[in-house]
C-alpha cells in the first residue's frame, strides 16, 4: 500500500536536528518492519535529521522518498556468509562517508553485518525485534540473538519483550518495549473515499450484497489461510451464505503453498466463495470493504499490525489467541463482553474460528457501531503512530547524548 505523505506531530528531541540515522533492512516491499522503517524515516525528516535507509529496494522506496527519507541501494537481503562478511566493510565505509550517528537494524542477516560495521566505526547500534523468530537448536538461537545485541534493543510489543528476556536475558538492561504504531489519520473511515472501496470490491469480484471476510497476510502456512478455508467450509455446511473470503497477500516465492491452498479451495467446493487476490496496495480501503477481518495465525504474532489497523477502521476482528494479541485485541475473559473489540480463538481450530466469524457477521447495526467506537478508542489510546515515533526518536537522542556505544556487547 502506498500512502500520501502526511505530517506526524512529534515532540522530537532538539539533539536530532542535523544528525544522520541509518536504518538497514533487507528490502522495502511489504510488512510491519518495512512500514515501521518508513514511518520512522518520516519522523526523523520532520525532526530535521537525515533519514537514510539501506536496503535492496522494493515497491515502498518511492513512498520513503516522498516522506523525506533517503534510499541507499545496499545488498542487505543476502544471507550468504561470504557476502555478509564483505558487506561489513562496505557498510562501515558508508557509515563513515555519510557521517552516520546511529545505525538501526531491523532484520537478522543485515543486523549481523551492522554489528560488525558498528564496532569498526564505533557507531551506536540499535536493533528492533519485529518477529517471532523460531529457535530451538543452539545455532538458530545464536543467529537470532543478534537482535538482542544492540546498545538499545527495541521490542515491538510487550509479548516480544518478554520473549527476549526469556531467550536472551543478557539484553534485559538494554531492552525497551515500543509497541507498533498505526497512522490513525490514514486508517480512519472518514479518510477513505467510498470509490476506493468499490474499486477493490469490483476487483475482488464481490457483489454489492455480499459480506467480505478478509485475511490480509503474505501467503505462508503459519498465517492461517488453511484454517480459514476449513472454517469457510464449515460455515457453508451450516448453510451460512452471503460471505466471500478474500486472501490478500503475496506468495513471495511460495508457489508450492499457493498451489496447495488453491487445491484445498477446489476440493472443498469453495471456488466461488474463497478468492486469492494477491498484494493489496490500499489497505485502508480493503479493511473498510470488509465485514470482518481475521488473522488466524498458527504461530505467535510478535505484534499483529493488521488487527490493529482493522480496529482503527472500526472493523470487527477475529484473531488467534497467541502472542501479542492479548495486548491488541480486547476480548473475554480478559475483559467484560461489553468491552470487547474483537474475538480471540484457539489457534488452528477451524470450528472455533467459524463460530466467531458467524457471530461477527451476524452483528446488528447498533452492536457493530458500539464495537467500532471501542476499537477505535483502544487503538488511539495505545497504538498511535505519534507515540511509537516519539519513543523511538527518544532512544536515538539518548544514544547521541551518551556520545559513544557501550563496550560490553556480548
Amino acid at each position: 500500500m502506498t500512502r500520501a505523505p502526511s505530517s506526524t506531530i512529534i515532540a522530537a528531541p532538539d539533539s536530532l536536528a542535523g544528525r544522520t540515522i541509518l536504518q538497514i533492512i533487507p528490502g522495502l516491499d511489504a510488512g510491519g518492519a518495512e512500514r515501521t522503517t518508513i514511518d520512522i524515516a518520516a519522523a526523523l525528516a520532520e525532526a530535521g535529521a537525515r533519514a537514510l535507509v539501506a536496503s535492496a529496494g522494493g515497491r515502498l522506496v518511492s513512498e520513503l522518498q516522498a516522506r523525506g527519507g533517503v534510499w541507499i541501494d545496499f545488498p542487505a537481503a543476502t544471507k550468504n556468509p561470504l557476502s555478509m562478511a564483505l558487506n561489513v566493510r562496505k557498510l562501515a565505509k558508508l557509515l563513515r562517508e555519510q557521517n552516520v550517528d546511529i545505525l538501526h537494524a531491523r532484520s537478522r542477516a543485515p543486523a549481523w553485518v551492522a554489528l560488525g560495521a558498528a564496532r569498526l566505526t564505533r557507531t551506536p547500534f540499535v536493533t528492533t525485534w519485529h518477529g517471532s523468530y523460531k529457535s530451538g537448536a543452539s545455532v538458530k538461537t545464536f543467529y537470532n540473538s543478534i537482535m538482542a545485541r544492540g546498545d538499545v534493543v527495541i521490542a515491538n510489543s510487550l509479548f516480544t519483550a518478554s520473549e527476549i528476556r526469556r531467550l536472551h536475558p543478557f539484553a534485559a538492561d538494554r531492552l525497551r518495549a515500543i509497541q507498533r504504531g498505526t497512522d490513525t489519520r490514514a486508517f480512519a473511515p472518514a479518510a477513505v473515499d467510498p470509490a476506493r472501496v468499490q474499486r477493490l470490491r469490483d476487483f475482488w469480484g464481490v457483489k454489492h450484497d455480499e459480506q467480505v471476510v478478509l485475511l490480509a497476510a503474505r501467503l505462508t502456512a503459519w498465517k492461517g489461510q488453511r484454517v480459514l478455508i476449513e472454517a469457510a467450509r464449515r460455515l457453508a455446511d451450516r448453510g451460512c451464505s452471503g460471505a466471500r473470503y478474500i486472501l490478500a497477500g503475496d506468495a513471495q516465492g511460495r508457489e508450492g503453498y499457493k498451489a496447495e491452498i488453491e487445491r484445498m479451495i477446489r476440493t472443498s467446493g469453495l471456488e466461488d466463495v474463497v478468492r486469492i487476490v494477491g498484494h493489496c496496495h490500499d489497505m485502508p480501503a480493503a479493511l473498510l470493504a470488509a465485514a470482518v477481518v481475521t488473522a488466524p495465525s498458527t504461530e505467535p504474532e510478535a505484534f499483529g499490525r493488521v488487527a490493529v489497523e482493522a480496529q482503527a477502521m472500526g472493523v470487527p476482528v477475529v484473531v488467534s489467541d497467541l502472542g501479542a494479541v492479548s495486548e491488541t485485541v480486547l476480548a473475554p475473559p480478559h475483559v467484560e463482553a461489553r468491552e470487547r473489540t474483537g474475538w480471540r480463538v484457539p489457534a488452528g481450530d477451524p470450528d472455533a474460528l467459524a463460530d466467531a466469524l458467524e457471530q461477527a457477521l451476524s452483528l446488528g447495526a447498533s452492536a457493530r457501531e458500539a464495537m467500532a467506537a471501542r476499537a477505535r478508542a483502544h487503538v488511539e489510546a495505545n497504538f498511535s503512530l505519534e507515540r511509537m515515533c516519539a519513543d523511538t526518536l527518544d532512544v536515538y537522542a539518548g544514544l547521541i547524548r551518551a556520545k559513544k556505544p557501550r563496550d560490553d556487547r556480548r
